[in-house]
């Protein structure tokens, strides 16, 4: 408990400046232990940058995040939050060991199994209810379970794999963050608005330093892009619990599609790649330039340029799932889905027709 008492507004920007501050703080002396000790993330056949960049960045994020909760959440009226932080200490050291020496898929896969069990058994943080999706609605616990699993390891390795140029994953999980955080916050659920808005400030003060960053430029690595989707993850759970039966004005109807609107960027360019590595007999897990910043960046936009494209693309999506959220689940996620592949796809193929043309030439 906080020896004063607080309004949730002065603990919002505690919460939000004690992550910011300590991120902030942290970064330039991780750069110059990760320059002393050689911990960098060398350019290969699928980056996006040149030149050897500390890739530790995530440590500073997870240290901001955990240090806020430590100091401002109250975990007797917040007791789901301590299972959240057993499983994401599980996530947070098989992101970093994979950022210092590297892990197989197989170890990180188990990783993030034992953190939903973590979840799911003992805080009891699962899917129970589809609203209306197909026409179902409460879930069987087994298959609630199962959903869960899809759920968090599928959006955990959604913000992995999507991390690959400046910027692009920590400014959508600040908007992602912010848009259940603002939810959370909104019909009164204050312990979950506390945890977005300190992982917002732990991003913002990352980004700063990986966007224009100089002397102390760093990348998220494993470390943060793990530790994002799976807060982002549990987050999504809430949100669509939280959403069932609910009696208020900022109720959402077709929760889990305005998920997956709220999402869409790294949700859809992640099934995409899987499925046409999966359709050319390769592993999904194959390194390429397949995703959709890889394909901007073919137009020779620099990667801020190419930052704010995708992230205004995203926020298009979460202003339409929202807008639409009275219709059902089932044909807003229809409609979602059908915008993103129109939209996904000009730019596939422009660049396309136009490697074509080279090749004619």
């Amino acid at each position: 408990m906080l020896p004063f008492e607080y309004t949730i507004d002065e603990k919002m920007f505690f919460c939000f400046g004690t992550a910011f501050l300590v991120t902030l703080f942290l970064i330039p002396s991780i750069v110059n232990v990760a320059r002393a000790k050689s911990l960098y993330a060398d350019p290969n056949h699928r980056s996006s940058h040149q030149g050897s960049i500390p890739n530790l960045g995530g440590l500073a994020i997870f240290s901001g995040v955990m240090l806020t909760s430590l100091i401002f959440f109250s975990f007797t009226a917040f007791p789901k939050f301590q299972f959240t932080v057993a499983g994401l200490l599980i996530i947070f050291f098989a992101g970093f060991k994979d950022d210092i020496i590297g892990i197989s898929p197989f170890k990180k896969m188990m990783a993030q199994l034992i953190a939903v069990a973590i979840i799911v058994v003992f805080g009891n943080i699962r899917i129970t209810n589809l609203h209306g999706f197909l026409g179902i609605t409460d879930v069987p616990y087994y298959i609630g379970l199962l959903i869960t699993v899809i759920t968090v390891v599928g959006i955990t390795n959604c913000f992995n794999l999507i991390d690959g140029i400046d910027g692009l994953t920590s400014s959508l999980g600040m908007l992602v963050a912010f848009t259940f955080g603002t939810w959370f916050y909104l019909v009164g659920e204050f312990n979950w608005a506390m945890l977005s808005i300190s992982l917002i400030g732990g991003l913002l003060a990352f980004f700063y330093f990986n966007v224009f960053g100089k002397k102390n430029k760093i990348f998220m690595g494993d470390t943060g892009s793990l530790v994002l989707g799976y807060l982002i993850a549990v987050m999504v759970i809430q949100f669509n619990e939280f959403n069932i039966g609910l009696e208020s004005p900022w109720a959402i109807h077709a929760a889990p599609a305005v998920s997956v609107g709220i999402l869409m960027i790294p949700f859809y360019d992640t099934i995409r790649v899987f499925l046409t590595r999966i359709f050319k007999n390769t592993h999904p897990f194959t390194p390429d330039k397949t995703h959709i910043h890889h394909y901007i960046l073919a137009f020779g936009i620099s990667h801020r340029r190419s930052t704010f494209i995708i992230f205004g693309a995203n926020l298009i999506f979460i202003v339409v799932a929202l807008f639409l959220h009275n219709l059902s689940t089932t044909w807003l996620l229809v409609i979602l889905m059908a915008l993103a592949t129109i939209l996904f796809y000009i730019p596939i193929l422009m660049v396309d027709r136009k490697k074509k043309k080279l090749e004619n030439n």
